[in-house]
């Protein structure tokens, strides 16, 4: 995964689940340009299922991340290019769309997204008051800050662990709170946390982020020892949880929105502006299913490609 680009995609791709990454194989099939922002393989549904036994060519059981892994490495032999950083912010009014992530800024002709929803509607009591008093979402944004200081992360995905590493860099603790002892990385990823000198492993739920003007600690109920509430003072919060709210935050009202929150598309999955495009969970299909949301992706990619190349139908292909 790369970090960052100044290069203009054909298509931009938000999101790498199973639409996101079906989305790209078919866009890079095509001879376009494709990249794909994407926070890593256990941040979204598909990747933190522990068992399909119903994805169509599978005989028998698979994890959900390594189906997502032979995805995206589809993708990658098209020429897909996958870009670890996160969708903070759009700009889809002009010919040129870009995208602002936490590492950079990435311009495309069209954009798909395919961000999934496993927002967050319930907040940490406290989260909302002390964000950007010490509550942050991104490590890379705001580590510097706490130099020298001791910080919690909150969560159990391979995003959680990636910026609680960057964080030791920095911090002089890193207190890292996992709801269950099940942290849904690879075991080097996993082993590396636990190695590190400045991590203290924690399995807990937070139950507030407490402080006046600024965070001040956290407390959170000790499952692992049962012993009941316990606090630990920290200046900084990263929180990196995950719910069943589709995202669309960073797009700033700037597409029609459902009732319930999810992208309004027509039968091409193109929203209300063209050229951009929502695929899967984030359109709130009926079905929530990865192969449901693998044959969003191959229709907007599609779709994408016709409206690029100004064409007014889109050609059959069965290769």
């Amino acid at each position: 995964m790369t970090e960052n680009t100044e290069e203009i995609y054909d298509v931009i791709i938000i999101g790498g689940g199973p639409a996101g990454a079906t989305a790209a194989i078919y866009a890079a099939r095509s001879n376009l340009k494709v990249g794909i922002l994407d926070k890593g393989l256990t941040t979204g549904a598909l990747g933190t299922t522990n068992k399909i036994a119903n994805y169509p060519g599978f005989d028998g059981e698979i994890v959900g991340a390594e189906l997502l892994q032979i995805m995206r490495k589809q993708a990658i032999s098209y020429g897909a290019e996958f870009i670890n950083d996160k969708a903070i912010g759009t700009d889809l009014s002009s010919k040129t769309k870009m995208v602002f992530g936490n590492l950079g800024v990435y311009s495309a002709r069209s954009i798909i997204v395919a961000s999934g929803s496993m927002g967050r509607s319930n907040l940490i009591k406290g989260e909302e008051k002390l964000l950007g008093r010490g509550v942050s979402y991104c490590a890379v944004c705001d580590a510097a800050f706490f130099k020298g200081k001791d910080v919690a992360v909150i969560g159990k995905s391979d995003e959680a662990v990636e910026e609680a590493l960057y964080l030791t860099r920095f911090a002089k603790t890193v207190h890292f709170f996992a709801p269950s002892n099940q942290i849904k990385v690879g075991e080097e990823e996993l082993e590396e946390l636990r190695e590190t000198e400045n991590v203290v492993m924690h399995t807990g739920v937070i139950k507030e982020i407490y402080g006046q003007d600024k965070v001040e600690g956290v407390r959170y109920l000790d499952r692992e020892n049962g012993s009941g509430d316990q606090s630990v003072s920290v200046e900084g919060v990263f929180v990196y949880l995950q719910g069943a709210k589709p995202i669309t935050d960073f797009l700033q009202g700037q597409l029609e929105i459902r009732d319930e929150g999810c992208i309004k598309v027509d039968r091409e999955n193109q929203t209300s502006t063209p050229g951009v495009y929502a695929v899967g969970d984030v359109t709130c299909t009926y079905v929530k299913q990865a192969i449901i949301a693998a044959g969003d992706g191959a229709i907007a990619a599609v779709a994408a490609e016709k409206w690029l190349r100004g064409k007014t139908k889109v050609a059959v292909d069965w290769a």
